[in-house]
């Protein structure tokens, strides 16, 4: 008999799916809301029971599901860094609803609130079944539903720009999942299974023959390049600013911080567990990876220089933290591979913070975007100023923060490649261009505009906007601690992060 700790993974997706059909017969948005929160927080504690019990006996397993065996079956697998991944991006999720909440009642009509959290719980099972999978066709099914619910969660703020970010955003996110689907049909056609596993023999084997060679270097590019279209890799980014930046708080910070990663993660997978590093270099993904990570690194943070929009402007800035992530895959090595995870956890949680923050200083602003706009908020919120200051900060890469461990890992993992040179001087001047936005936008919500400024501002602010707001503080502080814990105790999550890489 299988140990309980195995069938966690599972009831983990069923949770999530289970609440969303549940959200979708409640009325009350608040309700649903609850719930919400609820399926979060147990998804997130059992994900972390599972990462205690893999982690202790350091193992990762196969857990069939259905009538039929491998290796024609369907199948999840669970280790050390999938337990991580769903551990913190249910706790991301939790996080990101909790202290956006007033925002979506704001930016919400009430009659469509029980349907946002129907697709936010449709989001959060997608995202687990992506960690999860051992099947690509899975993969592709839970790929369209993240993909629906992230767009109906960005039309949610029911506004024209927003309508037509969310057509670009569908648009992009269907070519890249058109190119996925014709790379996985082509890829089995030529391997004949679609569990990963026999499908990484099938591979090895027409690797070593070289048989199919050509038809295998397709697949794994269309494969490659639809999942980083939808993951805004440079330069099918164009879709990213509209979308993030236009959403209530709630949605920008669950699309940064674990949406995105989410596609991330299954390149991963499929460079792990199916292609292997070594074939991935020799056909030249890796380069490919390399190159586009580092002109992301420069091109989105010289977007978000000149953008005065704060969310939009924090979009642009995600354009170039998913660049750091390509640039650690496209090394083509372990630690590479591992320095790219380690930077997943620390965007997973500065860029929900970022955006929360963001967010709670455009409410007691008057609901203004612009940074001349917030100049000053941080004393209208000071829990607010404090978290997007932090966020800020680690972003920038200052010690005791978890962007400086991400980008020293990154640093360090270049060390091994024959372009350090050009890696290193890549992660020094991106670094100088985070400090050239991100330093301006602490300074303007921290500085105290004139009077007649802050009388014009203030002229649109309602009295409920200024009210204390216990969850956006609760929400904030523990993105805070996360944000310190993966900046002072990385050993140990690092230490997880290779064990999972050894088990893929």
């Amino acid at each position: 008999m299988r140990p309980f700790y195995e069938n966690l993974p599972f009831l983990s997706m069923f949770a999530a799916i289970f609440c969303g059909v549940l959200s979708s017969v409640i009325r009350d948005g608040r309700r649903a809301y609850v719930l919400a929160l609820a399926m979060a927080a147990v998804t997130a504690a059992m994900s972390a029971v599972l990462l205690y019990y893999v982690c202790t006996r350091d193992v990762s397993f196969v857990y069939s599901m259905g009538r039929f065996a491998a290796p024609y079956g369907n199948a999840i697998k669970a280790g050390p860094l999938q337990a991580l991944l769903a551990t913190v991006f249910s706790i991301v999720m939790g996080l990101s609803l909790l202290g956006g909440g007033r925002g979506l009642s704001h930016d919400i009509l009430p009659e469509k609130q029980g349907l946002y959290f129907v697709m936010a719980d449709l989001m959060l099972a997608g995202i687990l079944a992506l960690i999860y999978t051992n099947d690509m066709f899975t993969a592709y099914v839970f790929i369209e539903i993240t993909t629906i619910a992230a767009c109906a969660m960005v039309m949610a703020k029911d506004t024209g720009p927003n309508l037509i970010a969310t057509i670009r955003y569908l648009f992009m996110s269907l070519l890249g999942s058109g190119l996925f689907l014709i790379g996985l049909a082509l890829l089995d056609s030529i391997g004949g299974y679609l569990l990963m596993e026999p499908l990484a023999r099938a591979v090895e084997i027409l690797a070593e023959l070289g048989r199919y060679h050509r038809p295998l270097i397709v697949s794994i590019g269309l494969m490659v390049v639809g999942l980083g279209i939808k993951s805004a890799m440079f330069p099918f980014h164009l879709w990213l600013p509209d979308a993030h930046g236009g959403a209530t708080s709630s949605s920008s910070a669950i699309l940064s911080g674990i949406v995105l990663k989410g596609y991330v993660v299954l390149i991963i997978t499929l460079m792990t567990r199916v292609f292997g590093l070594e074939l991935m270099r020799e056909v030249g993904v890796t380069h490919i990876l390399l190159i586009a990570g580092m002109l992301g690194m420069i091109f989105g943070s010289l977007a978000a220089m000149r953008e005065y929009h704060v969310k939009r402007m924090l979009a642009n800035s995600s354009v170039a933290q998913i660049g750091y992530i390509f640039m650690g895959l496209g090394l083509g090595t372990e630690f590479g591979v591992a320095a790219a995870c380690f930077h997943i956890l620390v965007h997973a949680t500065c860029k929900p913070l970022l955006f929360l923050c963001a967010g709670r200083l455009s409410d007691v602003s008057g609901h203004h975007r612009s940074l001349k706009n917030l100049r000053g908020s941080a004393y209208r919120d000071f829990g607010a100023g404090v978290g997007f200051t932090v966020g800020a900060l680690s972003m920038i890469g200052i010690p005791l923060l978890g962007g400086f461990v991400s980008k020293l890992y990154l640093s360090e993992a270049a060390l091994e490649s024959p372009y350090v040179a050009a890696v290193l001087l890549t992660i020094a001047v991106s670094t100088v261009l985070n400090a050239l936005y991100y330093v301006p936008a602490t300074l303007a919500i921290w500085v105290r505009p004139p009077w007649e400024e802050i009388r014009e501002v203030m002229h649109d602010v309602k009295p409920e906007d200024t009210r204390f707001d216990r969850s956006f503080f609760t929400a904030s502080a523990l993105f805070i601690c996360l944000v310190f814990l993966l900046g002072i105790a990385y050993h140990p999550v690092m230490n997880v992060i290779y064990a999972g890489i050894r088990l893929m």
